[in-house]
């Protein structure tokens, strides 16, 4: 008869844990890391805040001038370089010719907006608090804001003091968005290939392929939430026409403006316009402005949110809400602005990195040139080398001299 074997417990005690208490132990450990990870590049993220914001607002008016620029190197067959600046130039001359034609109109429509949208919320607490008794509650706490302005009365004068090295910061930054923008249209294959070239050999494949995805998302997202944008501005703007025809247009811009922060933009400015009107028309008129707000914003929710938001980014109304609350805690109002397509450009990402593929149409044929060259940029011609630096060359993996480089080769 065969002797029956018996496996000894383990000596460490490792025997006396439980399945599952090991399995959430190496969940556990993994997880403090991933945090930790997070932790680290949001720091970092704060830290360069100057450039990292620059360089996200460049990549979204990239996404809005690519088609600007291939009209003009595709069909008139401009240069790649000479098409990136006219784009970009038509870009400052389009924004500037608004500005100047409509600046003061809307400079003196925002100062008025901010005293009726004052004066609205005031009227709105003196009737709320008259109704519910809370007269005495309002004046005790005006009194403690009052006293507490007076406590910081330092505080405040260096933060105006500090609003000059705000104003620097912004044009180093629209310096920084600009001068990317050009490069970013001339050649984004050469930079997204470079910056793939310093990824392993073995994942640069799958990472240019979620990174074409990604960008794919980013476009559809930037181009759609202008469209949503637009519907709003135009809509409540109207409304707005038939009340306070002198704030219409910064009501709409505002609107506008407000409409890239998902949900909670288009609600806080649909109430400004209602309580603009409310001061200057009445309860009766700003029922009416509320009615035309809600149409509004129904149309978004139910015909262009489903249909365009819903196709682009393939994010659920609660990932959006929880997006846009955690952005805005983390970085208050540039957080909530890029909050939904980050989300939306990592989920592209990520689930094509764990084999759910949302654009197939794509496919992987686009194999992208890893060493950097400018699409446009002349052949190399290099002199033929004799013996041993041809020989090092060789070694190094690099082209000997005298090897000729093809015209279409652009992975050199």
């Amino acid at each position: 008869m065969p002797s029956s074997q018996t496996t000894a417990p383990p000596t460490d005690g490792s025997g006396a844990v439980p399945p599952a208490i090991r399995a959430a132990a190496a969940w556990s450990w993994r997880m403090l890391l991933i945090g930790a990870f997070i932790a680290a590049a949001l720091w970092l993220l704060a830290l360069l805040k100057t450039i990292v914001v620059p360089v996200a607002v460049a990549l979204l008016l990239t996404i809005m001038l690519t088609p600007v620029r291939r009209l003009l190197n595709e069909r008139l067959r401009l240069p790649r370089g000479l098409s990136a600046g006219l784009s970009l130039v038509g870009l400052i001359v389009v924004v500037a010719g608004l500005i100047t034609l409509a600046g003061q109109s809307i400079a003196n429509g925002f100062a008025d907006l901010t005293t009726q949208a004052i004066n609205g919320f005031n009227e709105l607490w003196t009737q709320v608090s008259a109704q519910f008794g809370l007269e005495n509650e309002l004046e005790t706490y005006s009194q403690d804001i009052l006293d507490q302005l007076e406590a910081q009365q330092g505080a405040i004068v260096s933060g105006a003091l500090g609003a000059a090295a705000t104003a620097g910061s912004v044009l180093v930054g629209a310096l920084i968005a600009l001068f990317c923008t050009f490069f970013f249209l001339h050649d984004p294959r050469g930079i997204w290939g470079w910056i793939v070239g310093l990824l392993p050999l073995s994942s640069r494949e799958r990472v240019n392929q979620a990174g074409r995805r990604g960008a794919v998302t980013l476009a559809a997202y930037t181009r759609t939430q202008i469209l949503v944008a637009a519907v709003d501005a135009v809509g409540i703007g109207i409304g707005a026409v038939f009340f306070v025809p002198s704030l219409a247009l910064p009501i709409g811009i505002l609107v506008f403006v407000g409409s890239f922060v998902p949900v909670v933009g288009a609600i806080v400015t649909g109430a400004i316009a209602v309580v603009v009107v409310l001061v200057s028309n009445g309860w009766v008129a700003a029922l009416i402005m509320l009615g035309v707000v809600l149409l509004v914003q129904q149309i978004e929710a139910h015909a262009l949110q489903p249909f365009l938001m819903g196709q682009a980014v393939s994010l659920h109304p609660v990932a959006v809400i929880l997006a846009v609350a955690a952005g805005s805690y983390a970085a208050g109002i540039i957080g909530a602005l890029f909050a939904v397509p980050l989300a939306a450009l990592l989920n592209t990402v990520i689930l094509y990195l764990n084999g759910h593929d949302k654009f197939p149409e794509l496919g992987d044929e686009d194999a992208l040139p890893i060493r950097w060259r400018a699409a446009d940029a002349p052949p190399i011609r290099l002199r033929r080398a004799s013996g041993a630096a041809a020989e090092t060359a060789v070694a190094d993996g690099l082209p000997a001299e005298g090897d000729a480089t093809p015209e279409g080769d652009q992975s050199r």
